[in-house]
C-alpha cells in the first residue's frame, strides 16, 4: 500500500494540476421554491442525526453496563455517521440558501477525502462488528477473551488506518485528473464518480484503483459479514428453543438491519458503470448520504432493552437540569 502511495505521489509530479479553483455544487434542483423545502427537509434530517447519534455516543459513555465490545463498536459507528453527515450537509444546506453555490478546489477534495474514508470506515466497522457477534452467538464461552479491550483496539485502529489510507489514495489520484471543461456538478457534494465524469484528462489510473482498492475495502468485508452470517444462522438453529433462538437473534438483527441498509443504498450508487452514472440520481444520493446514517440510531435502540434503559437515564439527568 505504500508502495502504491509512493507511486501516485511521483506520477502526480509529472502532471499537469487543474486550472479550475472552483466548482459550482448545483444540488438536486435548481428552482428556488423547491430549494427551500428541501432546506427545511434537509435540515430536519440533520439535526435528527446529530441528536440521534450523539445520544448513542453519550447513553453508551454514561452507562458502564453498555461497556462492551459490542457498544464500543456502535460508539464509533456513531461518530463515523456524525461527522460524514457533517461533512457534507452543512455546505449543501448554506448552498440551498444562496445564491453562490461554489465549492473551492481544495474544499471540494478535502470533502471528498473525509466522504471516501469514512465511508470505508463505516463498511469497515460493520465487518468488525459482524466479527463480534459471530464470537458472541457461536463461542459464547470464550467470548471475554476473544474480545479483548486489547484486540477490539487493535481492530478500531485498522480499521482507521486503512480508511485514511483508502481516502488518501484517492485523493491524491483525483488531483492529477485535469477538468478543462464543465464547473457544474448537479449533486448535493463532490463525489468521486461526478468529478471523474467532469474531468477531460486520462481517469484510466483513476479507475483501475478503483476497482482494486474496492474489491479489497469493500467485498472483502462483504464477503467475511455473509461467511459470519451463515454460521451464526447455523448456530442459532441448533438452538433448542424458541426463546433461546429468538434471543441469539435479536443480539444481531439491528446490526444485520443496519448492514443491509448501508449495502443496499451504497449499491444503488456505485454499483453501475460509471458511462451510465447519472449526476442527478437524487434518490439514491439522498438515502446513502443522509437517509442511512439518520437511521442507524434508530435501529440500534428501537428494540434493544440496555439502549432504553440508558437513553432513559439521560433523559432523566436532562429534566433535572432543567
Amino acid at each position: 500500500m505504500l508502495v502504491l502511495v509512493l507511486q501516485i505521489t511521483r506520477e502526480m509530479d509529472r502532471v499537469n494540476q487543474s486550472d479550475i479553483s472552483e466548482f459550482l455544487l448545483l444540488g438536486i434542483s435548481e428552482k428556488p421554491e423547491e430549494q427551500q423545502a428541501l432546506f427545511w427537509m434537509f435540515l430536519v434530517m440533520y439535526l435528527v442525526t446529530v441528536v440521534g447519534n450523539a445520544l448513542i455516543i453519550l447513553a453508551i459513555c454514561s452507562d458502564s453496563h453498555l461497556h462492551t465490545p459490542m457498544y464500543f463498536f456502535l460508539v464509533n459507528l456513531s461518530f463515523t455517521d456524525l461527522f460524514f453527515v457533517t461533512n457534507t450537509i452543512p455546505k449543501m444546506l448554506a448552498n440551498l440558501q444562496s445564491q453562490n453555490k461554489t465549492i473551492s478546489y481544495a474544499g471540494c477534495l478535502t470533502q471528498l477525502y473525509f466522504l471516501v474514508s469514512l465511508v470505508a470506515l463505516d463498511n469497515l466497522i460493520l465487518a468488525v462488528m459482524a466479527y463480534d457477534r459471530f464470537v458472541a452467538i457461536c463461542r459464547p464461552l470464550h467470548y471475554t477473551t476473544a474480545m479483548s479491550p486489547r484486540l477490539c483496539i487493535l481492530l478500531l485502529t485498522v480499521c482507521w488506518v486503512l480508511s485514511i489510507i483508502y481516502g488518501l489514495i484517492h485523493t491524491l489520484l483525483m488531483t492529477r485528473v485535469t477538468f478543462c471543461g464543465s464547473q457544474k456538478i448537479h449533486y448535493i457534494f463532490c463525489e468521486m464518480y461526478v468529478l471523474l465524469r467532469l474531468a477531460c484528462s486520462n481517469t484510466e489510473l483513476n479507475h483501475t484503483v478503483l476497482i482494486a482498492t474496492g474489491c479489497f475495502i469493500f467485498f472483502i468485508p462483504l464477503g467475511f459479514m455473509t461467511m459470519s452470517y451463515i454460521r451464526i444462522v447455523r448456530a442459532i438453529l441448533r438452538i433448542p428453543s424458541a426463546t433461546g433462538k429468538y434471543k441469539a437473534f435479536s443480539t444481531c438483527g439491528s446490526h444485520l438491519a443496519v448492514v443491509s441498509l448501508f449495502y443496499g443504498t451504497l449499491g444503488m450508487v456505485y454499483l453501475q458503470p460509471l458511462h451510465s452514472y447519472s449526476m442527478k440520481d437524487s434518490v439514491a444520493t439522498v438515502m446513502y448520504a443522509v437517509v442511512t446514517p439518520m437511521m442507524n440510531p434508530f435501529i440500534y435502540s428501537l428494540r434493544n432493552k440496555d439502549m432504553h434503559g440508558a437513553l432513559k437515564k439521560i433523559f432523566l439527568v436532562f429534566q433535572r437540569l432543567t
